[in-house]
């Protein structure tokens, strides 16, 4: 069944596509605020729920709090450990490792989501300012 494209839809898929650092649900919420003081923050996470469903956008799980792509294609992520920063990762996605997956295991496999973790290059700046010197 297809779901219209409510204002407030259309508000929090602007605001997604307004950014490109795989912003939260509550990045979208105050950046839809800003237009509409109004809106709640169900509204915002019931209308990316709908999004991600619809296709329009990708649910990034990632530690600390799940963050929202426009990038539709199969693609691998960055999460920095220190400050949260998400980017996408400059690999290819592995097709192979899902029919791998798929042969050993008889799961009929769609997709896999790989999440690098680290320090971002800022973040390593920072701990090596702060590093002792001897």
């Amino acid at each position: 069944m297809a779901t219209r494209m409510t204002r407030q839809r259309q508000l929090v898929l602007d605001a997604v596509r307004a950014r490109c650092d795989h912003p939260s649900a509550d990045d979208i919420y105050l950046d839809v605020r800003q237009k509409d003081p109004r809106i709640s923050r169900g509204t915002i996470y019931r209308n990316l729920m709908i999004l991600v469903e619809q296709g329009a956008i990708v649910h990034v799980r990632v530690p600390a709090a799940d963050r929202y792509d426009l990038r539709l294609d199969f693609h691998c992520h960055m999460f920095c450990t220190g400050c949260g920063a998400v980017e996408d990762a400059p690999i290819p996605y592995q097709q192979e490792w899902d029919e791998r997956a798929a042969a050993g295991t008889g799961y009929a496999v769609t997709r896999h989501r790989t999440i690098f973790e680290g320090l971002c290059p800022a973040c390593l700046a920072k701990a090596a300012e702060s590093a002792p010197t001897n």
